[in-house]
């Protein structure tokens, strides 16, 4: 069966390759802090011992290409190779030039930049299909064959690496902000695989269902679900409006329902990721460009 491989998803797994090497390079090599998974090691055995980030990261990953080809589908094994070896050159090519960040004073800056830059870099690569290999292949597999969730083994496997690289070579102080930096990380890889659609759900209860809905149609654009209910307490029929808006959308909302009724019931939560129309899809169904 012929792969089905987009160049376009190559450009952004390249790019997001190239950001986490900045990241590595610039930030954690410069300030000897940690990270989780291969580039974990990888960094461990550079401050350890000299070896280059670059060449431990590939021969890291050459046993789980083989394994993975075997076992995971042939198209997801593809971008990661694309993924590890991007990365592999990029790790290089940020070490041969001449620039350096004078932070060595402000860990706390290196740690938030630390974390953008490995956070997007692995969002951007997911996003598009791929991965940088290493601890991914391993929670697929286990996934597979021990039915573990996958974030069980990736955290399970960057606490060992944190752990004994605090043992090693960090500092307390390094180990804590090397902590922040994985946190930031973990926050920005969420917001750029589902920030582009997020949303916030609203349950509205009120004696003017139908033109609050109207209203919410003509001036936000939103579609909206009428649900029938009913007042556990008073035994009287509810319509409870239920509908989807955008995060900079809830003020103009809250102010919709509160010219047509002040005392409407509306409860607020966080939808983590919205599909379709006027969000993905256009009002004819076809996937929005972004």
């Amino acid at each position: 069966m012929a792969l089905r491989v987009k160049w376009k998803n190559i450009f952004f797994i390249c790019l997001g390759a190239a950001l986490v090497a900045f990241g590595l390079v610039y930030f954690n090599m410069q300030n000897q802090l940690a990270e989780g998974g291969f580039s974990g090691i990888a960094l461990l055995l550079y401050f350890l011992f000299g070896v280059n980030p670059a060449v431990t990261t590939l021969l890291l990953n050459i046993p789980l290409f083989i394994i993975g080809w075997k076992h995971l589908g042939r198209s997801t094994i593809y971008y990661t190779i694309i993924g590890t070896l991007a990365l592999s050159v990029f790790l290089q090519l940020f070490q041969s030039l001449p620039f350096r960040l004078d932070l060595q004073n402000d860990l706390f800056l290196v740690a938030i930049f630390a974390g953008i830059f490995a956070g997007a870099g692995l969002g951007v690569i997911f996003r598009y299909g791929g991965t940088t290999g290493g601890v991914d292949i391993i929670a697929r597999l286990v996934h597979k064959y021990i039915g573990w969730p996958m974030g069980r083994t990736m955290f399970l496997f960057d606490f060992l690496v944190l752990s004994f690289s605090f043992l090693t070579y960090l500092s307390a102080r390094q180990t804590m902000y090397t902590l922040v930096a994985v946190f930031v990380g973990a926050q920005v890889i969420d917001f750029i695989q589902e920030g582009a659609y997020r949303g916030r759900a609203a349950f509205i209860i009120s004696e003017h269902p139908e033109e609050i809905g109207d209203k919410i149609i003509k001036e936000l654009n939103r579609g909206v679900t009428l649900f029938h209910g009913q007042g556990f307490f008073s035994k009287q029929p509810k319509k409870i409006l239920y509908c989807v808006v955008s995060p900079r959308e809830i003020i103009n909302l809250k102010r919709l329902v509160n010219t047509i009724d002040p005392h409407a019931f509306v409860t607020f939560y966080h939808a983590q990721e919205v599909h379709g129309e006027g969000f993905t899809l256009d009002e004819n169904k076809n996937p929005i460009q972004r």
